[in-house]
């Protein structure tokens, strides 16, 4: 067979495509619909590395100082700046103080100029929150006159909420607890550079990918099937007028390019349309601006010709299982039963890729990710091939009913393929989800653990800056609304003058806030006690003894400073206490003071911390704290406590899996409905001819509900199977005992289902209209 000659046949398939009338065209752009739905997103996938890259770039070009670096002198080019971050409601804010000490100080990226004291410069989005009404709380903490917007390359993501605000004698507040340095530079190369993946991140990454993109791909194979059976029976016409069936096929392939190609185009639009939109949206906190959408040429180049051939390549196949005569199409007749066989070694094959890494989970163990990739692949792909020997069997046996059931159980009978096409994609993406959530679920333990914090005692702690007046800003917090709470505990490290290695811890407190910290057998101020019962009691009792003289430390440069230490001498009715857990977790040892024990000069020395426990009734009480914290001070930033902690990058892979998993599900109810449509068109001569005939509208449409709901059951029941034998296979590569996470099952198949219905109801519109009897009006 000759080029010209393929060429020939398959440049006739794209006329019958695109100049077939409104048959051909409706059909064609059905198929490029849903081919263009399934390239958007694979594009989407290949922008992903990049959009990493340049959101991880612009962190690095921004970062202003990190722990541990060197200290620089004071310079017309060094600029002060010091953190002041804030969090408003479950809202992230960046922020800094900025003060340049000179003409040549390094201005941040993306700000033209630097703000005046009282001034500051803003991200798009925070300048939006900051103009609404709801942010009303939140510009009682921003205080700042805004005087400008930062620029895209200041920001990792369109909706990141950011600000710059101009300071004064930041040099004084580096001295104090604040985050902060001097600088004469911005970007930090150190960022590049991270600790190795362990192999089961690196597992869920892999998995994570395959899960999400196999869908698509199964989706892109059943949109090039869309009009099948019209597209055979015009086939037959040609076979009529002397073609071969090897011609009739040709042509077949050159109308799955042609849409495939104009799917492409789609595709491409669809893309650059939700690269623009993509500036708008936040899904799970994470956002982008459309310059980072920039998929990798080699990936697109291999997008490109992948789904063209892969559109060939299915119709090639699919005729292979239909005969085309020049009377007609063979395909209404019983057709022969599916081989069971081949399909499970799918599966199986996927299995024993697997095996060998079993147990490999470990610190030091790897996985061969191309075995992991091969496994799943197989395994997932195992569903679509056992899913229509599954509907073929189930539905052959099937008995007698109402008029709507047996209507669709015929139906399926004579074309169950295509009610497995319809569902292939959502049972994929079910069994993946599932096996994922089981895998998550059973290594989360690893990643996650509960907090040493005590949630039900206190819901966040703040630090009084020192030199401050501790009780004044103690009675802020009190009088703050949503605060029921405040426990304030000041220390202080006292030691023996003759040996300066040994210490003991002075706890300063009311008599309320000493009992968190202590069981007291009474109290009233001026009484002092001694923590007994923790770990660290033992290395201080010597000091804890009455008539002991303590003091405290030496000042580094006594003579510049004139300093001296003070000293304080342990009571004589000083009583024991019995020690207890802090709101943080800790147990705390050495001498509990309560304030009139303690002279002034030494409660000068003491580090104040405050725990604050919230009524959480009071709307926003969170950021009523908040706010008093940044009228305080602006460098203050209140710690707010979680009951649990988890890794950065588990929780990074789980956020990726939750955006990943909404555009999957949004592609899979576009696609199902794209599908449920062009079903309905190819059988509308058939329903307008039953209600001619004088079949009810309800029968009918509860007939397509059937046609729905049976292939969907049996491919939801395959995909739990699949999904949780694929989970245990992961599980035990991980070297987790095999537990099936039975509430993620259900609730993975529950939106499975929830999707179809969904795509069901919208499509009964439609239906309705075609039910009318002027569908059988022909040309």
């Amino acid at each position: 067979m000759s080029v010209g000659q393929w060429s020939r046949d398959l440049a006739m398939g794209a006329r019958f495509a695109l100049a077939g009338g409104r048959e051909g065209w409706t059909r064609s752009l059905l198929t490029a619909v849903g081919v263009g739905l399934g390239v958007a997103l694979l594009l989407l996938t290949a922008a992903i590395p990049s959009a990493l890259a340049e959101r991880d770039r612009r962190e690095e070009a921004r970062s202003d100082h990190t722990f541990g670096q060197q200290e620089i002198p004071k310079a017309d080019d060094t600029l002060v700046v010091v953190d002041a971050d804030t969090t408003f409601r479950d809202l992230d804010v960046r922020g800094r103080l900025v003060e340049p000490e000179g003409p040549r100080a390094p201005l941040p990226p993306g700000v033209a100029e630097f703000p005046a004291a009282g001034e500051m410069v803003v991200s798009p989005a925070l300048k939006e929150l900051l103009a609404s009404d709801d942010g009303k709380l939140l510009r009682d903490r921003l205080d700042y006159r805004i005087a400008g917007t930062i620029g895209e390359q200041g920001l990792v993501g369109s909706q990141e909420l950011a600000y710059f605000a101009g300071g004064k004698g930041l040099e004084k507040v580096l001295e104090g607890p604040a985050s902060g340095a001097r600088i004469d530079s911005f970007g930090n190369d150190d960022l590049g550079s991270s600790d190795a993946w362990d192999p089961v991140l690196l597992l869920l990454v892999l998995v994570v990918f395959v899960v999400l993109l196999m869908p698509v791909a199964v989706f892109i194979a059943a949109a090039v099937r869309f009009g099948g059976e019209r597209r055979d029976r015009r086939l037959a016409a040609l076979r009529l007028v002397g073609s071969d069936s090897r011609m009739t096929r040709r042509i077949a392939a050159g109308e799955a390019l042609a849409g495939s190609v104009l799917g492409l185009v789609l595709g491409t639009g669809f893309f650059l349309l939700g690269r623009e939109l993509a500036a708008s949206a936040e899904v799970f906190h994470v956002s982008v601006f459309p310059s980072y959408l920039n998929p990798s040429p080699v990936l697109a180049v291999l997008v490109a010709l992948a789904v063209p051939a892969a559109a060939v390549l299915v119709t090639i196949l699919a005729l292979r299982g239909v005969v085309i005569e020049p009377l007609g199409v063979v395909r209404t007749a019983k057709p022969a039963r599916r081989r069971l066989w081949w399909r499970l070694l799918l599966p199986l094959g996927g299995i024993a890729l697997l095996y060998p890494m079993i147990g490999q989970g470990n610190d030091d163990g790897t996985f061969n990710q191309y075995l992991v990739v091969g496994g799943v692949l197989l395994l997932l792909v195992g569903v679509t091939a056992l899913l229509p020997w599954v509907v073929e069997t189930v539905v052959a046996r099937l008995g007698s009913g109402g008029v709507a059931w047996q209507l669709a159980v015929r139906r399926l009978q004579l074309s169950s393929g295509a009610a497995a096409r319809m569902v292939n994609g959502i049972a994929v993406a079910v069994a993946g989800a599932i096996a994922l959530q089981m895998l998550f679920a059973g290594v989360e333990g690893n990643y996650t653990r509960a907090s040493e914090y005590d949630v039900s005692r206190a819901q966040m702690s703040v630090d009084v800056p020192d030199g401050a007046d501790a009780s004044a800003i103690i009675g802020k917090y009190r009088d703050t609304e949503g605060v029921r709470k405040v426990t304030a505990l000041s220390d202080v490290y006292l030691f023996d003058r003759g040996t300066e290695d040994s210490s003991v811890q002075i706890t300063l407190a009311d008599c309320a806030s000493l009992r968190e910290v202590a069981t007291l057998p009474s109290c009233r101020d001026g009484d002092v006690f001694a923590a007994k019962g923790s770990e660290y009691d033992s290395e201080s009792d010597h000091l804890a003894k009455p008539g002991t003289t303590l003091w405290t430390p030496e000042p580094e440069d006594t003579a510049r400073s004139g300093e001296r230490p003070v000293s304080w001498t342990v009571p004589q009715d000083i009583r024991q206490a019995q020690s207890r857990q802090d709101p943080t977790g800790y147990e705390r040892g050495g001498i509990l003071v309560t304030p009139g024990a303690l002279p002034e000069k030494l409660a000068a020395f003491t580090s104040a911390r405050l725990f604050l426990s919230l009524d959480l009734s009071v709307p926003d009480a969170y950021d009523q704290v908040r706010n008093t914290a940044a009228r305080l001070d602006p460098a203050v930033q209140p710690m707010t406590w979680h009951s649990i902690e988890s890794n950065d990058r588990y929780a990074t892979i789980r956020t990726g899996l939750s955006v990943g998993s909404a555009c999957v599900l949004a592609l899979i109810g576009a696609s199902l409905l794209v599908s449920q449509l062009e079903q309905l068109r190819e059988r509308r001569k058939l329903l307008s001819s039953l209600v001619a005939f004088g079949t009810r509208r309800r029968t009918l449409g509860l007939s397509v509900l059937w046609q729905t709901a049976i292939p969907i059951g049996l491919g939801l029941l395959l995909a739990a199977t699949v999904g949780i034998a694929l989970g245990a296979v992961l599980l035990r590569m991980t070297d987790t005992a095999v537990r099936v996470d039975w509430p993620s099952v259900l609730s993975m198949t529950g939106i499975g289902a929830g999707v179809v219905l969904v795509v069901t109801l919208l499509s009964l519109p439609p239906l309705l209209r075609l039910m009318r009897p002027d569908g059988l009006r022909t040309e």
